[in-house]
């Protein structure tokens, strides 16, 4: 990334902060569709979500990966598991910022790296680091003391975590583009989702229908509070080093715990301070061992030439021990 031009990292940057912001915002934004349900609310994020995001294709005529992706079984399949795997992880978040729990579900965005690593270990058998090992260990105690704290495990962090971590795992493997990727599982959940509107319809609880324009613009919205993100998230990806974005990655769950703290006033007690404190912990041991791990990586690559030909393998094995951290796009709720 050396050779990028400072004004194009500065785009990058400004893209950066854009993307996992908006994020982190979230909260603030679902609750004003109510009264419409959770359900509802996620069956409208599905359909106008594909409508935005096949505009843009249109737009950038990308279409050429959908003839692609049609030929191959085994990819539409693990499409299908991601659209499934985040409808689970939107439905989730809407009910939890919906009803009081937007810092039990920013808990979750915080421990979604520690939960990405720990699955490619008991997944991909990839092996861990001392100081990623002690991270695991201590984002591992951090959930016993919250659930001690909250009188019941963190259901709702560790469905969203869990739900993410898997989402990622999905996406790496089917190898798209995050616009392209969002297009199939939309188009996939398109169905179900209106199916499930018209159902509403039918009954006469489609708030859609009754609450006004206003509201039905707020409805409709949605489709772009979830492509917007990942649109901004795409140019800054391109222009700014993995590094750099996984630590803006944190961005996210920071907002979207201080909006929980300070503008819904939930109560956060010293046992659920502690727990948090620790999940802070952890993801600083990950953060430092990534960005010292890089460095090293950096030094090996720039020895003198006389050196590299016995050099060269043992930095590409650096390099993917690097590469195991969580992938930054696992960020956006």
């Amino acid at each position: 990334m050396t050779g990028k031009p400072s004004g194009e990292r500065r785009i990058g940057l400004l893209n950066g902060f854009a993307a996992y912001g908006m994020w982190g915002l979230f909260p603030l934004y679902f609750p004003l569709l109510k009264p419409a349900g959770p359900f509802e609310v996620l069956a409208h994020r599905m359909v106008w979500s594909l409508l935005v995001v096949v505009l843009a294709l249109v737009v950038l005529r990308r279409w050429r990966w959908a003839g692609e992706l049609l030929r191959q079984p085994r990819r539409l399949a693990l499409i299908a598991v991601a659209a499934a795997v985040i409808a689970v992880n939107w439905g989730v978040y809407i009910w939890a910022v919906n009803n009081d729990r937007v810092v039990e579900a920013s808990l979750g965005y915080f421990i979604n790296p520690l939960v990405t690593i720990a699955m490619g270990v008991l997944l991909l058998k990839e092996r861990l680091r001392p100081v990623q090992w002690a991270a695991v260990g201590v984002g591992a105690g951090a959930v016993v003391v919250l659930t001690v704290g909250y009188g019941r495990p963190p259901w709702i962090s560790l469905v969203l975590a869990f739900s993410f971590a898997t989402y990622g795992l999905v996406k790496k493997k089917v190898n798209l583009g995050g616009l392209e990727s969002l297009a199939a599982e939309t188009a996939l959940q398109f169905l179900p989702a209106t199916g499930y509107l018209i159902w509403l319809a039918s009954h006469g609880d489609a708030t859609i229908l009754t609450e006004g324009p206003g509201h039905a613009a707020m409805l409709a919205g949605t489709g772009l509070v979830t492509a917007l993100p990942l649109i901004c998230f795409g140019a800054a990806a391109i222009r700014v080093p993995l590094s750099t974005l996984g630590l803006l990655q944190y961005l996210a769950p920071v907002f979207q715990f201080l909006l929980g703290v300070l503008y819904f006033g939930e109560a956060m007690p010293p046992e659920r301070w502690a727990g948090f404190a620790l999940v802070w912990l952890a993801l600083s041991l990950l953060t430092w061992d990534a960005l010292r791990s890089a460095r090293r990586l950096r030094a090996e690559i720039s020895r003198p030439a006389a050196t590299i030909a016995t050099g060269t393998t043992s930095a590409a094995r650096k390099a993917e021990s690097v590469a195991a951290g969580p992938d930054p796009v696992d960020a956006k709720p």
